[in-house]
């Protein structure tokens, strides 16, 4: 009973530095990002045409899941608990997409990409432009370049195989 109790104590300050973590909201929404890139990918991996669109989808599970377990570690620091995977409007853009076959999948997968792609580089930059937390910040600047950079990637491949 004694050690349930001091767990319990140990777990209070988390709690309320979670509860008071003013980027909270950021870490959620990057968390998801990365599992929906991750869920995306391994499908993609298997139903895509195209060898750069398989190398591309291979490139999102590994740097997202690399991504993630940078972000749960310092969310975890801070008492933040993150979301286990995407968010539903991620999720059925996922789903819409895995039921495209052919050609059609990989068009739909790469614009998808390209949304998603802009829009976690919205999200990073307005972290690192507007958030309180000095670790969420920093993540955000440490990520903001690969981002970038898997975001003109995708648009490389969607001008090569005209799916813009």
């Amino acid at each position: 009973m004694r050690t349930f109790a001091l767990a319990l104590l140990a777990a209070v300050p988390l709690a309320a530095a979670a509860k008071d973590n003013p980027d909270e909201s950021f870490f959620h929404k990057a968390a998801q990002a990365g599992h929906a890139e991750v869920a995306a990918g391994q499908v993609a991996q298997k139903k895509a045409m195209s060898p750069a669109v398989k190398q591309f989808a291979a490139m999102m599970v590994k740097d997202h899941t690399a991504t993630n377990d940078t972000l749960g570690q310092i969310a975890n620091s801070k008492g933040v608990a993150l979301p286990t995977g995407p968010s539903p409007a991620q999720k059925a853009v996922n789903e819409k997409t895995r039921k495209q076959n052919g050609s059609s999948f990989d068009k739909e997968y790469v614009q998808g990409q390209i949304k998603a792609h802009e829009d976690t580089v919205n999200l990073l930059q307005n972290e690192i432009d507007h958030g309180k937390d000095a670790d969420a910040k920093a993540f955000a600047a440490q990520t903001l370049p690969k981002v970038k950079a898997h975001l003109d990637q995708i648009r490389k491949i969607a001008a090569s195989s005209g799916v813009e």
